[in-house]
């Protein structure tokens, strides 16, 4: 009587299972769609954005806009104090920023134990990863211009510095705990010291995200105008000093974008041309010399 009945819900059983492996086909193939459409969507609204900045900002590039400060409208000014301003404040942010952010993420992950004082370190990193970048600029105003007198380059290289850091903080804590422990443990039992362990072992390891880490973090600082607001100002002429106002990309972009001048306006298109492209050339070089030096120390 069992036998009957195993054989007379054996078809059942089977249709149950062949319904769900088509409904299971059916949401894997809806998924595949949705994935590919929105992957169409993002490509789209990328290019779209990269189209709009070439033919809006190719318009504006000569040899003037690499030679001359900028200036009144009319006047053919370029923006060579700006690139300038914004090249030396971002630079020195990140080499603030690096070591700082890479020491602190070191800690988080190789030597720090669960307590207070790292949850507080880790929760404070975590929370300035989405502070408004306004409110550094302001923070940077109070405890730097205003005791000071006066907007300097300086401030901006500190308001910059501040944004940087959290990110490579995280991205190093995070790439550090990917490595495997037994990598760890094989350089130990081999009589590595702990330092060694960390720079010729995990860093090594690590080096492809940590690295992208860093230049996420320096194409954000690298489009920031309102922390420079409060800090560096901006300035008209030319000027290296970072003791005194300073020129930027953003704040000119910002400055000229909104303005009545076609020329002005034109020249904000062409900076904003000029940060997405050194931007871009940053990440394309710095992947080129990992793949190169991967390849070659391997």
């Amino acid at each position: 009587m069992s036998a009957q009945k195993v054989q007379a819900g054996a078809p059942d059983g089977w249709q149950r299972g062949g319904a769900q492996a088509v409904r299971r086909r059916i949401v894997e193939r809806l998924v595949n769609v949705l994935c590919a459409i929105a992957t169409v969507v993002v490509l789209f609204l990328l290019f779209s954005i990269l189209w709009t900045l070439v033919t809006r900002g190719a318009a504006g590039l000569s040899l003037a806009t690499f030679l001359h400060s900028t200036a009144a409208p009319g006047s053919g000014g370029g923006l060579a104090n700006a690139i300038v301003g914004s090249c030396e404040q971002t630079l020195l942010a990140a080499l603030l920023g690096t070591p700082v952010g890479m020491l602190t993420g070191i800690y988080l992950s190789e030597f720090s134990h669960d307590g207070k004082i790292v949850s507080f370190v880790r929760f404070v990193s975590d929370m300035m990863l989405s502070v408004p970048s306004i409110l550094v600029g302001l923070f940077v105003y109070l405890v730097v211009v205003e005791p000071a007198g006066h907007f300097s380059g300086i401030a901006g290289t500190l308001a910059l510095a501040i944004l940087f850091i959290p990110i490579v903080v995280r991205t190093t804590e995070d790439m550090l705990h990917l490595v495997p422990r037994a990598m760890r443990e094989a350089a130990y039992a081999l009589g590595a010291p702990g330092w060694r362990v960390i720079v010729s072992i995990c860093l090594r390891a690590a080096r492809g995200g940590i690295m992208t880490g860093i230049l996420l973090a320096l194409a954000r600082i690298s489009g920031e105008t309102a922390p420079l607001l409060f800090t560096s100002l901006g300035n008209l002429n030319w000027s290296t000093n970072l003791n005194a106002p300073m020129a930027s990309l953003p704040v000119t972009i910002y400055q000229y974008a909104g303005s009545a001048y076609d020329d002005w306006v034109q020249m904000a298109w062409t900076g904003a041309l000029l940060i997405t492209v050194a931007v871009l050339a940053t990440n394309i070089f710095a992947r080129w010399w990992l793949s190169r030096n991967g390849t070659a120390s391997s």
